[in-house]
């Protein structure tokens, strides 16, 4: 019996500090300078994305999810729906850029063998891979992303684009390997219109020991 107790008594202090004592999402901290990926991406946009842009998305998730805990708590479902699609685009833009920053890299890398062998299974080619990946990212209509991701059920690797910030594995099921950011923000002031040059310089700074870090803890 005083088991018993101890384990509802741990569970309502654990659901109380959960709706009472939520801690805040943060910006994560670069790996590396604004500046460390220039030429490919310039300093100004790199301190403009993630400063501003990201910033915004982690600001304002934390306001709906303080927003969420009042409906939740007033038992208010209109406004719980309501701030549904808030989440899903801040919440979305915070997963996509925290994996973003870290699928970037000023030091050259390889992929993995095992990264290397999937991507010939799965695309005949490094450069095959590259093209679709590329036709992904250009021919996506106004803002979104494109990605790389890993199939669970299949355990293949799969080229998706999302609009706008809906984040890949919530959206998608396919778990996020690398991701190419084209909203405009990402490459405007560098790349202008030329969506297409901006998607072929990224691939200079890709981290490959990162995606395939993540395809190794996916699989």
């Amino acid at each position: 019996m005083l088991a018993v107790r101890g384990a509802l008594f741990s569970t309502a202090k654990t659901c109380s500090a959960v709706l009472g004592c939520r801690s805040k999402h943060t910006l994560p901290d670069l790996p590396y300078d604004f500046g460390a990926l220039e030429p490919v991406i310039c300093r100004e946009i790199m301190e403009l994305h993630h400063q501003k842009h990201h910033n915004a998305y982690v600001t304002n998730l934390n306001a709906a999810e303080e927003q969420l805990q009042d409906a939740v708590a007033k038992k208010d479902v209109s406004k719980i729906i309501q701030l549904g699609n808030a989440i899903k685009f801040n919440g979305g833009g915070h997963i996509n850029h925290s994996i973003f920053w870290k699928n970037l890299s000023p030091d050259r890398s390889d992929p993995s063998t095992e990264l290397q062998k999937a991507l010939n299974r799965d695309f005949q080619s490094m450069d095959n891979f590259k093209k679709e990946m590329k036709a992904a990212a250009v021919a996506v209509q106004g803002s979104g992303w494109a990605w790389l991701g890993y199939n669970k059920k299949t355990k293949l690797l799969q080229i998706a684009a999302c609009p706008n910030q809906d984040p890949l594995e919530a959206t998608t099921g396919l778990v996020p390997l690398l991701g190419i950011d084209v909203w405009e923000h990402a490459y405007y002031l560098q790349y202008k219109n030329l969506r297409p040059n901006y998607v072929d310089a990224i691939f200079d700074v890709v981290n490959w020991k990162d995606v395939s870090e993540r395809l190794a803890k996916a699989q």
